[in-house]
Parts: structure tokens; C-alpha cells; sequence
């Protein structure tokens, strides 16, 4: 009888040596595992580096479920706010993703990319010779309502792909424009110049920081684009921070480190409950404990309201639904359990 140890079917025929992709090191380094949190929304300070994905699967440790998402993708260069919902408050995200943000920024006047950001390949160089007075101008064009094509390298879909897939697979790629609302774009700070290497000649550019208020869906690379074009030359963004999305600002944002820190110290994330987070991004009405129970069950109660979506909460902290208008009645459009 062999001394041979038997040997397992299990992966034949696989070469299981190594693995074909290395796992990423995230800034953030290794994470706790918590327990399940409670239902509610954490507003994340994302690093440099890495994606709105990665954030969200190491919010998933953290928060001990898979039933994590975000309310609004930042690219990998950006950093700042990132609107994270946690178990039901998922169903709160398609809301805080249509709120008007904020973000500081800087611009490159002088060089185009092919991504419309610093990290792209130069596709064209004509250089920078106006003023801030061109500058202001191109600014004061954009402002308020406006139609503007989003970069390519947008996740955008184009006949169920991602724009940005589109683009690296060297596929031509049409964006229809959108139109969106720009409240504010703004200098906060004199031009700067500079010069840049293209190709072994040097390019006189302009770097300039700015502060942009702006309507869900609008591209602050795009922005730079724009811009760029309308002062004479071409823009690019170099870097960015989103500093508010709708009533969430940067103060109650927290680091990957501080909300790791804390899952080891309490064991689980702690979260912005599911009644306040509606409440700041909504309107709200207060219902009785028999309307609440009605609206559960999918029924339109009589009451009026002002405004529309509105967060239906009973008592103080109980998010009953987000209710939609049928006439004179308000009925549930998303429900949230006890």
C-alpha cells in the first residue's frame, strides 16, 4: 500500500503556482474585518491613487457586508469626499449622486492630454501666452447653465460599455454633450507660469487654482477643456479634491486610518444614521405611526408636501420611505424596514 498521500481532483488541470494578478497594495494597508454596522451613510476622505471601487470593497471589510456602494465615482487622481451608503441606506445613493458639489482644483492652461488630465498622453501643445484676464473670461463663459461633451475617459456608457474602455481599446468614441449647471468656477489664487517638455521642446503653460460649484454629471476636467479653448490655447486639470456633495462637507469626512482605527477600537464602523442622512438630503415630513405602517405596505396616505422626493420619517429616527406626489396624495417610492 503507498505512503503516497492522496491526491485531490480539485483544481486539474489549473496551474496553481501563481497567481495571475498581484494583489494592489492599498495606501491604507491592511484592514479589520467589523461587524455588521447599522444602515447608514459614511462620508469617506479618498486618497490619491486608487478608485472609487477600491474604496468601496474595503468599506465592505470594515463594515462587515457586501452591501456597500457610493454616491458618485471619483476618478483615481482625485481625492476627497466620497459618499459611501451601507446596508438599506444603498437605496439612499441615487439621491445624494444628484446633489450639486464642490471641489478646489487646478488647471494647466498651455498643453492638452487625450484624457484631459495630467495623467494622459499630450495631444497638443500650443502653449500659453495670455493673462488672467483671458482666463476670467473663459470662466465667466461657462458659468451657469451650459452644454458640455464629457471626456472620453468618463464612465459614461456607449452602448453598455464604459467610455473609458472604449478608449484605452483605441475604439473611436462619440459623447453626446449634456447640459448641465456650473454656479461658480472661479480663480483663487494669480496665474502661475511655468514651463513644460513636450517632446523635447519646452512649452510656456500657466497653472492656476480654482474653485468650482457645480451641478451632478458635470466633468471639472471638462471644464478645463473648455476653457483652455475659450482663453486661446488648450487646458488640461492637474489635480482635484471634491470638498462638499450636497450638504456633506469636508468636516465630517473621515480617512481610511481614522474609520480603521476606529472599527478596532468599537469593533464595528460607526455611520450616519438612515433618518438623518435623508433628512439632510431631502426634505423631510413627519407621519404618524399608522401612516408609516400604510406606506410599508405600498399605500398613499393624504398628506401634502412642498417639495418632492421627500423622506418620510416617523418619530425621530424611523426612514419610513422616500414618498413621490399622486395628486393630492404622497406614496412610497422606496421603502425602508425596521
Amino acid at each position: 500500500m503507498s505512503s503516497q498521500p492522496a491526491k485531490s481532483s480539485r483544481g486539474k488541470g489549473r496551474d496553481t503556482s501563481a497567481r495571475p494578478f498581484a494583489r494592489r497594495e492599498m495606501p491604507w494597508g491592511d484592514l479589520p474585518r467589523g461587524q455588521e454596522s447599522a444602515s447608514g451613510i459614511v462620508i469617506v476622505d479618498k486618497p490619491a491613487g486608487v478608485t472609487s471601487h477600491d474604496v468601496v470593497g474595503a468599506m465592505r471589510r470594515l463594515a462587515g457586508t457586501r452591501k456597500v456602494g457610493h454616491a458618485g465615482t471619483l476618478d483615481p487622481m482625485a481625492t476627497g469626499i466620497l459618499v459611501i451608503g451601507v446596508g438599506a441606506a444603498t437605496k439612499l445613493l441615487t439621491y445624494l449622486s444628484g446633489a450639486d458639489k464642490d471641489y478646489s482644483a487646478t488647471f494647466r492652461f498651455g498643453v492638452g492630454t487625450d484624457t484631459e488630465d495630467s495623467t494622459g498622453k499630450v495631444m497638443s501643445a500650443p502653449g500659453f501666452s495670455g493673462g488672467e484676464a483671458e482666463v476670467d473670461r473663459a470662466f465667466a463663459t461657462l458659468t451657469g447653465s451650459t452644454s458640455q461633451v464629457p471626456s472620453i475617459y468618463s464612465a459614461k456608457k456607449v452602448a453598455g460599455r464604459r467610455a473609458y474602455d472604449l478608449a484605452r481599446a483605441g475604439e473611436a468614441v462619440e459623447l453626446a454633450a449634456n447640459e448641465v449647471f456650473i454656479a461658480r468656477v472661479a480663480r483663487c489664487g494669480d496665474l502661475r507660469p511655468a514651463t513644460q517638455e513636450v517632446e523635447g521642446r519646452e512649452v510656456e503653460v500657466a497653472d492656476v487654482d480654482v474653485e468650482v460649484t457645480c451641478s451632478s454629471g458635470t466633468y471639472v476636467r471638462a471644464i478645463a477643456r473648455d476653457a483652455g479653448g475659450l482663453a486661446g490655447s488648450a487646458g488640461l486639470m492637474s489635480a482635484l479634491r471634491r470638498t462638499r456633495v450636497g450638504q456633506f462637507g469636508l468636516e465630517a469626512a473621515r480617512t481610511m486610518e481614522e474609520l480603521a482605527a476606529q472599527v478596532r477600537e468599537d469593533g464595528t464602523l460607526s455611520v450616519i444614521p438612515l433618518a438623518a442622512a435623508a433628512q439632510l438630503a431631502l426634505p423631510a415630513l413627519s407621519v404618524s405611526a399608522a401612516e408609516a405602517d400604510l406606506l410599508r405596505h405600498g399605500q398613499f396616505i393624504d398628506r401634502e408636501a412642498s417639495d418632492f422626493p421627500v423622506a418620510l420619517v416617523c418619530g425621530e429616527d424611523d426612514l419610513v420611505a422616500i414618498g413621490v406626489r399622486r395628486g393630492d396624495q404622497i406614496g412610497p417610492t422606496v421603502v425602508f424596514n425596521r
